[in-house]
């Protein structure tokens, strides 16, 4: 066998094995390479202090007990101040750290004249702030042309405004030391178009706009990281307490979410991609991923496939419809319907997370 026929083999079953990999992936490539030989979070994460903003839920909540099993000192933010000393009690009773290892600090992200304050505590609690995942924030369920301006300002207001508020807080502590990390939780919203959340996609978009831009402006200093993390479907809260299209009421839709990846496996890639100074995490299961990829390198196809999903997916939402599970052969199509608690149910791969 020739040298050429030799290196095409091999080629081949590089291929082959990373795309085997790819199937079973919930993660970009670099994401996953990390995960596979990169640094360990128990590592690189124990001792610094991280500040989680919508630590009361959802990957917020998971967020602090993975880092409290880290060994990392934490400061938990929200604005509902029992469910933060609850999880500060159970960060104590899962780890070795101590009562004054854990700053509870309640904040609202939109009280934004506040946030100068917030950080002053934070720092004279610890002397520094080492990383800042930026967490808080709402989704939305309804129609842009039933949703009043008030929701999209009050999206804007609090998943865009409040971030950079905040951020601009913390990152002077972090450029006068020369190192720190700013890590946002985005969505597949913010790389794709989602229907039905038009607002929440903007704001999303918007978040992903001003960290890359960030990210290029601190060049001077290359031991601060800005890192944006994109997940797909996952267990939490935010569908439940999404906007629907008037201020102060809720999207009605209840979903049933055994379709969704953990939040201890979302937070756990998380937690890896900070460790390893991943700048952009792409985290999700199949088809999913595979979505984020066509939207990076076949955006042509990516259009067609969110036009036939977002169409299906607006006519289930005004029928009253839940998606509420995915089928990855042939299933942009129903598979089955039926009923659960007199709320009429479909199981189709769409855009609904």
């Amino acid at each position: 066998m020739d040298f050429c026929s030799t290196l095409l083999i091999g080629i081949a079953i590089y291929l082959l094995v990373h795309f085997v990999r790819f199937i079973f992936a919930d993660a970009d490539f670099p994401l996953m390479w990390a995960t596979w030989s990169g640094c360990k979070p128990e590592t690189k994460l124990k001792g610094l202090v991280v500040w989680v903003t919508g630590a009361s839920s959802g990957i917020g909540e998971e967020l602090a007990y993975q880092l409290a099993g880290c060994g990392s000192r934490l400061i938990l933010s929200a604005r509902r101040v029992d469910e933060l000393d609850r999880v500060k009690r159970h960060c104590l009773e899962c780890s070795s750290l101590q009562d004054k290892d854990i700053l509870v600090l309640p904040l609202d992200l939109l009280e934004k004249t506040s946030h100068e304050a917030k950080t002053k505590t934070a720092v004279q609690h610890f002397g520094s702030i080492d990383i800042l995942i930026n967490n808080g924030g709402r989704s939305q369920r309804s129609l842009c042309l039933e949703t009043s301006v008030d929701v999209y300002q009050a999206l804007m207001e609090l998943n865009f405004l409040g971030t950079v508020s905040l951020t601009k807080q913390v990152l002077p502590h972090m450029t006068q030391r020369g190192s720190g990390s700013v890590v946002t939780i985005s969505s597949l919203s913010g790389l794709a178009g989602t229907p039905l959340a038009t607002g929440y996609s903007a704001s999303k978009h918007a978040l992903q706009g001003f960290f890359n831009s960030l990210r290029t402006e601190l060049t001077d200093y290359p031991n601060i990281l800005i890192s944006t993390v994109c997940p797909g479907p996952v267990k939490s809260q935010i569908v439940k307490n999404a906007f629907a299209e008037e201020l102060g009421k809720v999207s009605p839709t209840a979903e049933d979410q055994n379709h969704k990846m953990a939040t201890s496996r979302c937070v756990r890639l998380i937690l890896v991609g900070i460790a390893n100074g991943v700048k952009e995490m792409w985290i999700a299961q199949q088809p999913f991923l595979l979505f984020y990829y066509l939207w990076q390198y076949a955006p042509t196809w990516a259009w067609f496939i969110t036009d036939v999903l977002g169409k299906k997916r607006i006519q289930n939402f005004k029928a009253g419809l839940v998606c509420t599970s995915i089928s990855l052969s042939i299933g942009l199509s129903t598979a089955f319907k039926n009923n659960v608690g007199g709320t009429k149910t479909i199981n189709v791969f769409s855009l609904a997370y």
